[in-house]
């Protein structure tokens, strides 16, 4: 019997991102998979040249940059059955266009969850140091902190709260397991043994800010998460607390917490703000209470070929008959990132 014909796959992404996702070994195993073209990537689904791809594609894989799929490009690439995408969230990417023609979405997510993860135990254990303030002093003194400084200073016993059990918060509780951290976690869809098998301690929002020394926010940005730290819930965290956002800027009440920014009580870590980047003007910038980083959190670097390889593999077993591992389903999308 004749060999079934491999599916047609068109990359549609901002092209710079494609050699860091697909290095040679990879772009290689995608090529044995599918029929596809490497020096072809859409970044507009009405380019001509693009057309005859398109027209002819089983596969889209999909990228940061890409178009939003919705009704208008999908009817460039009637035949697209799947799609994979080699990066984390697909909410402003996919239309409802794609869950309307059965169209299968498959995201490299998981694989994003895990730098996001290490930054943020990395800076959970900078931060129960008391790391950046230190350095701050260290500065301008060029001194040593005396015992009295440093009284309170360190990781043992640390309450760390942890809201949302979402991949990335999971793959954080992981993490924090070797640790000698009290551990709770807020998230309403977990229960009680769940979050005991995750490490945790199960707690409402309100009990999780009173009672942590650290607050990491790991909830998707969806309506009933908007300004789900306001001023009042702010207010709750202990003088001195850290607020550490890795998830999205709209989760917090930014005015609030510049507030509370300015006036020294709080300490934060953010890689994400509202609005993005912060304007020139922001405060924020300036404080030695705040640590600020360019939304670095997620996959950089080398660490995209981890997103890549989590694509190859699903095409892998596409062709070979099996179901995506990594689905993203309608279903979901209420209460996903």
């Amino acid at each position: 019997m004749p060999s079934p014909q491999p599916p047609r796959a068109v990359f549609a992404m901002d092209p710079v991102h494609l050699p860091l996702l697909f290095p040679p070994p990879l772009m290689t195993r995608l090529g044995a998979a599918a029929e596809l073209d490497p020096a072809l990537v859409v970044q507009d689904f009405a380019d001509p040249l693009a057309a005859a791809a398109l027209t002819r594609a089983d596969v889209l894989i999909t990228g940061w940059g890409c178009p939003r799929l919705d009704a208008v490009a999908l009817t460039a690439a009637p035949r697209v059955r799947h799609v994979l995408h080699a990066a984390g969230s697909v909410r402003s990417l996919v239309g409802d266009a794609v869950w309307q023609r059965g169209i299968a979405v498959s995201s490299a997510v998981t694989g994003n969850a895990l730098p996001v993860a290490e930054y943020t135990l990395a800076m959970i254990l900078l931060c129960g140091k008391d790391t950046f303030d230190h350095r701050e002093r260290f500065r301008v003194s060029h001194t040593y902190p005396p015992p009295a400084r440093t009284a309170a200073t360190g990781n043992m016993g640390r309450r760390v709260g942890v809201i949302g059990a979402s991949r990335v918060g999971r793959r954080l509780l992981e993490l924090l397991r070797p640790f000698d951290f009290t551990v709770l976690l807020h998230d309403p869809y977990v229960s009680p043994s769940e979050a005991g098998a995750l490490g945790a301690e199960l707690v409402s929002l309100e009990d999780l800010l009173r009672r942590s020394d650290i607050v990491s926010l790991h909830a998707p940005d969806i309506p009933e998460t908007y300004r789900m730290l306001d001023g009042a819930r702010l207010g709750l965290i202990r003088d001195g607390g850290v607020l550490i956002n890795t998830s999205r800027g709209a989760l917090v009440d930014p005015d609030a917490l510049t507030g509370e920014l300015v006036s020294g009580r709080l300490r934060a870590v953010l890689d994400v703000t509202e609005p993005e980047p912060l304007p020139a003007t922001s405060p924020l910038y300036r404080l030695p209470n705040v640590f600020l980083t360019p939304h670095i959190a997620g996959s950089l670097g080398n660490e995209l070929e981890r997103l890549g390889r989590i694509v190859v593999e699903e095409l892998e077993r596409l062709v070979a008959g099996a179901g995506l591992e990594h689905e993203v389903r309608f279903a979901d999308m209420g209460r996903v990132a």
